[in-house]
């Protein structure tokens, strides 16, 4: 009996003493994981080199197998270890975080203390290298591995497959994290805003997608991170925009997407909702660009109520003046031909003051200088109340009335008899019916006023000048003008700027050549040219009947058959191979219509025209244009001040 007990305690220790210290290292393994010192007490696992093989599954050799998969960023904003939903654990260290693949994914799972790990070259391709197991335990394991059975393991497979996929996304939504938060210099990038929105258009297309739809937790789920995005995102165009949680809001609608993948697998459902997106998009883009071209039509054709004001106080004061007060000075120079003249037809006061103001200010001899001005008779007292309070300096002013040209009426005017008649007006403006023009521009007043067809019976406006400058009212004037009297026209009728750079400038842009007439006489490509700072040689005018080349195709157009509407249609043919084109610097276009006009060429034009719809006196002007005009209007003049017109 004695001598059975040390021999009864001997085997005691030797079977109890291994199971203790077994557990103690166990244990001591599985609380470091959740420590700071992870990747320490990772590093210092004791690896056996020489571990025989597990004979479960096939396992590779160390040598091929690579290091852990280790991302780290800054993150200060949060102090708890977080596992994201494509099997990877997030481990605080200090400020930064380390994501390792969780054991609970990558493994069967732990039972009675004993890991057993599951290797598959065909499943996973980018082997991750881990501890050897000790030969007690790989014996264990292996036992344990061979019991699994084929339902199992093909569980094993999908679900690999599905955290790899949600892997490699969210690996990819943190790298792109790195450079959202970790930035320390402003970029223009807009890569992350481009990611959003395509995030919202995936988004947009499984919501209408039936097998998502069927699912209301996940339809419900998307609703709510689309919103979230959709906030983040803003009106944000640079990434440097974004909101601060923009990141987070992207990553948990990523997730939601990563579902939506899982559930619906048919591609041609998916392209079928495309499709349909584009084509609603497609017609709410034409619908928008229909109503944003009405807008602009209507904010052309209203005038601010400053300049309604305007009129009718000048009126007034006009009609409190006496008689000899009414009446401009140094009359005697409206028929000099040794000075400089200039025809403005307008019914806009403080458009055509800018007109004259900017001539008179660049001119070297303001005195040398005679304005005629024609206006309507609902605006003549006022225009000739503005100039009589406001003289230009010693340039020479005329304000007449269209109304006291006797001789220009519908017998001798084919185009005064064509806007006076019911036909025309009913094309112009009345949409109900079946003949109007459905096209918006088309319903400007301007296309009805004669003082806009008096560019044509100029010769008749100003029988005893044998040159004169045209100027349009929406022009301002930078340079001196006078050396346009010493060009040389060579015979031709009209000077001006050409205008061949812009393809709708060309005369098949303007005029109907499916009409045999048209085609006959005109080259569709051939280049025309501009209204708005025109030379006219008066005298070649007269020589060559220029205004009855004119009434013969006004009387051809009378079912508007040749061309639809404006003048510099009938100008093109009237004045075809009669025009001498000037230098490009004379006059620069485009100032109501293209804010990209070059500088340079509007700093050295003598006359810069603000020709389409967004003229300098309205609010729709280009802003970075309308100092070029604003400069020659006195703001503190008394009736500007109180009808609150300011720049």
């Amino acid at each position: 009996m004695v001598s059975r007990k040390p021999v009864l305690l001997l085997l005691c220790f030797t079977v109890l003493a291994p199971i203790v210290l077994y557990t103690e290292r166990l244990a001591t393994f599985s609380n470091s994981i959740w420590k700071n010192d992870f990747e320490e007490e990772v590093s210092n696992l004791n690896v056996r080199n020489e571990a025989s093989r597990l004979n479960a599954v096939h396992q590779e050799p160390s040598d091929a197998l690579e290091e852990p998969i280790g991302i780290f960023f800054s993150d200060t904003s949060s102090n708890s270890d977080q596992i994201s939903a494509g099997g990877l654990v997030e481990t605080n260290i200090g400020e930064h975080k380390t994501r390792v693949l969780s054991a609970a994914e990558e493994v069967i799972g732990v039972k009675e203390g004993v890991i057993k790990p599951v290797t598959d070259k065909e499943n996973h391709p980018d082997d991750i290298r881990k501890p050897q197991l000790e030969d007690g335990k790989r014996e264990d394991a292996a036992k344990k591995t061979n019991n699994t059975t084929p339902i199992l393991e093909e569980q094993i497979k999908k679900k690999d497959r599905t955290n790899k996929m949600a892997a490699k996304t969210d690996v990819q939504n943190h790298q792109t994290a790195i450079t959202y938060k970790h930035n320390s210099k402003p970029t223009t990038s807009d890569a992350i805003v481009r990611q959003l929105k395509d995030q919202l258009i995936q988004a947009r297309v499984y919501q209408g997608l039936a097998s998502i739809r069927s699912n209301p937790h996940l339809i419900r789920e998307l609703r709510v991170r689309i919103r979230e995005v959709q906030r983040a995102l803003g009106e944000a165009t640079k990434d440097s925009e974004l909101s601060k949680n923009a990141y987070e809001k992207s990553r948990a609608l990523e997730q939601v997407l990563v579902k939506g993948r899982q559930i619906q697998d048919d591609c041609s459902a998916i392209v079928k909702k495309l499709r349909a997106m584009l084509q609603s998009t497609e017609e709410q883009l034409r619908a928008h660009r229909k109503q944003a071209m009405f807008l602009n039509q209507l904010a052309a054709k209203a005038l601010p109520k400053g300049l309604h004001c305007l009129p009718l106080k000048l009126s007034i004061e006009y009609y409190s003046l006496n008689t000899s007060q009414q009446s401009f000075p140094n009359q005697e120079n409206l028929e000099n031909s040794d000075l400089y003249h200039y025809a403005l037809f307008s019914d806009n006061i403080l458009a055509a003051a800018v007109v004259v103001n900017s001539t008179v200010i660049n001119a070297k001899k303001s005195g040398d200088h005679v304005f005629h001005i024609v206006t309507d008779k609902l605006n003549y007292a006022a225009m000739k109340m503005w100039f009589l309070a406001n003289p230009p300096k010693n340039a020479t002013i005329q304000v007449q009335s269209v109304e006291e040209f006797t001789w220009l009426n519908a017998s001798y005017s084919p185009v005064l008899k064509q806007l006076h008649s019911q036909n025309m007006i009913d094309y112009y403006f009345k949409t109900q019916r079946g003949n109007s023009d459905p096209n918006l521009k088309y319903r400007n007043p301007k296309y009805l006023s004669i003082l806009n067809h008096l560019r044509f019976y100029l010769p008749e406006i100003f029988p005893k000048l044998e040159k004169v400058v045209f100027l349009d009212d929406d022009i301002v004037v930078q340079k001196d003008l006078t050396g346009l009297w010493a060009i040389d026209l060579k015979g031709k009728v009209n000077g001006a700027v050409e205008t061949c750079g812009e393809s709708f400038h060309r005369f098949d842009r303007y005029l109907n050549f499916s009409n045999p007439m048209i085609t006959k006489n005109f080259d569709p490509r051939a280049c025309g040219w501009a209204y708005g700072m025109n030379v006219f040689d008066l005298a070649e005018w007269r020589k060559q009947n220029i205004t009855e080349i004119y009434h013969f195709w006004q009387r051809m157009n009378q079912d508007r058959s040749l061309w639809k509407l404006g003048t510099l249609p009938p100008g093109l043919i009237t004045f075809w191979k009669r025009t001498f084109i000037l230098d490009r610097f004379w006059h620069v276009l485009g100032l109501g219509y293209n804010p990209n006009v070059n500088q340079r060429e509007i700093e050295r034009a003598a006359v810069i025209h603000f020709n389409g719809n967004l003229k300098p006196w309205l609010e729709i002007v280009i802003t970075k244009y309308r100092n070029y005009w604003s400069k020659y209007v006195d703001y503190d003049q008394v009736y500007l001040r109180e009808c609150n017109i300011s720049p």
